[in-house]
């Protein structure tokens, strides 16, 4: 406990930026998703409190996820009723909570580091392409949406200039100012100042917006903000009311097949998004902690129940609200607990307040979150590790930008595994030669894979040459192997080939095949 307090200094004002990012990326994804508004707050204050208590994960911060909206969408349309599709939330939390039990929490340490900081740069380009529309306040896509093709019909770049025609001068205005001011909170001299380090930039950015765009409207003002360009919270007038906008699953429909297959969708694609956030949260810590994973798959799928039983979208671990919490200086998981507080008492407490929050405000905080993910030096950093590992962060960007989270961390994998394989055929078999006598050494694990190499190579030794094959330094050598090598030494002599084995060795390799 003593540590927690200590670091409450830092955690408190990340817990606020983590606040205003989590808010309207609540209520987007909820829109998106086509579900209640207020469910996609419920998901935000469970993955906030709950899944932060449990969590083991000192920078994670757990909420509804952009990547399952297309997922919701369509089950919301499949199943008869919401309570159905909570019902599917609830069971797929009990199928995490079963993952983590069967310490299935170990597939996320089989995903490349390129492909994981892949990943991070692609959801910063992906965060900024996004939010310029709404920083002009063209808001005619979801706020948090993060897949390429969008349900306006329009996608990530044709989005852009679309708003071009459509810009609303007062939201500009605000979001020009928000970009302004988080630039200059970057200043090394202001971040000198003892009284301005204080103050979170996000926060100065949302009340300096709210306040213009009163202004405006008190004036009577053309550039005053209308309503669909601000932040849009369900207003309960009472608690009769409040305690209504909550939801329960119908447990009657345990029977629909559908509901299952849903459930088990949403626990594989939730456990796949948690483990790659973890893992790249776990890269850009400052203090390189590292995040339990099979308690992590326990503290979702508890979350996921809690949040199926109160009428909430399903949880996972986010990397935007994450990566802000660590921009923003977070160091225990007090800030995402935090968070969570405060995202359930601002919504009983003053949600009118929050209504008056304008979108391009928050888009700009969202803009420079990006920003901090998709830093150049890591590029370059990248590209100086050699093609083997630029090629596969480029192609996990690229794929990302173009397609969805897991799509493109897919992608990015393979393209990682064929570098990794060629890296290992050319590291398995070494031949050197001086004139005609020549050395095939075999190293570490010789696998059939390597077979193509191993042919090619013995194949082009010239007639009349004295051949040495060296297995003494080889871990593995797959029986495909040693069929090769003994096929080419039977028939070597047709080309007057003479072949020496390292026989102790190699016939050590064949009898333990």
């Amino acid at each position: 406990m003593k540590k927690y307090i200590k670091n409450l200094q830092s955690d408190l004002p990340a817990s606020l930026v983590v606040f205003l990012v989590a808010l309207p990326l609540c209520l987007g994804i909820a829109l998106g998703s086509k579900v209640p508004l207020f469910s996609g707050i419920i998901a935000g204050v469970v993955g906030g409190i709950v899944i932060g208590v449990l969590s083991g994960s000192p920078l994670s911060v757990s909420g509804p996820a952009a990547g399952l909206t297309a997922i919701v969408a369509a089950a919301i349309l499949k199943l008869p009723t919401f309570e159905t599709f909570l019902l599917a939330v609830v069971i797929a939390g009990v199928i995490q909570l079963i993952l983590g039990f069967l310490k299935a929490g170990i597939l996320g340490d089989y995903v490349p580091n390129s492909v994981i900081k892949g990943m991070l740069a692609a959801i910063g380009i992906i965060l900024i392409l996004k939010q310029l529309p709404h920083l002009v306040g063209f808001d005619k896509d979801f706020l948090g949406d993060e897949t390429f093709s969008q349900a306006d019909n329009e996608n990530t770049f044709s989005e852009i200039f679309k708003a071009i025609g459509f810009i609303t001068p007062g939201a500009a205005l605000i979001g020009i100012i928000s970009i302004a001011i988080l630039v200059l909170f970057e200043n090394k001299k202001i971040k000198r100042n003892s009284i301005v380090k204080q103050i979170p930039a996000p926060l100065l950015v949302v009340a300096i917006g709210l306040i213009v765009n009163e202004v405006l409207k008190v004036n009577n003002s053309p550039l005053a903000i209308q309503a669909e360009h601000l932040v849009n919270l369900p207003v309960a007038k009472n608690m009769s009311d409040f305690i209504g906008l909550f939801s329960k699953p119908d447990f009657s429909q345990l029977n629909n097949s559908t509901m299952w297959t849903v459930a088990v969708t949403l626990a594989i694609v939730a456990s796949l998004e948690t483990l790659l956030s973890i893992e790249a949260i776990d890269k850009i810590d400052p203090y390189k902690r590292v995040t339990p994973t099979n308690r992590e798959l326990k503290a979702q799928g508890i979350g996921n129940i809690i949040s199926g039983l109160l009428g909430g979208l399903p949880v996972t671990s986010v990397i935007v609200r994450s990566s802000a919490n660590v921009n923003a200086g977070g160091i225990s998981k007090i800030s995402a607990i935090t968070h969570g507080i405060l995202l359930f008492a601002s919504v009983l407490l003053i949600p009118d307040l929050l209504n008056k929050i304008p979108l391009s405000a928050l888009a700009a905080i969202l803009i420079f979150t990006g920003y901090k993910l998709a830093k150049i030096p890591m590029i370059k950093e990248f590209y100086y590790k050699g093609w083997g590992q630029f090629i596969p962060f480029i192609v996990t960007v690229i794929a990302i930008l173009l397609s969805d989270l897991l799509i493109g961390i897919l992608i990015g994998g393979v393209v990682s595994l064929f570098f990794m394989i060629k890296s290992n055929f050319k590291s398995s078999v070494l031949v050197v030669n001086d004139k005609n006598n020549y050395l095939l050494r075999l190293r570490k694990d010789v696998s059939f894979l390597n077979k193509p190499i191993i042919k090619s190579k013995l194949e082009a030794i010239p007639a009349n040459s004295y051949v040495i094959i060296d297995s003494s330094r080889a871990d593995f050598i797959d029986k495909d192997i040693v069929d090769v090598i003994n096929d080419y030494k039977e028939h070597a002599n047709l080309k007057n080939i003479t072949v020496e084995i390292n026989k102790n060795d190699f016939n050590e390799m064949q009898d333990s095949l």
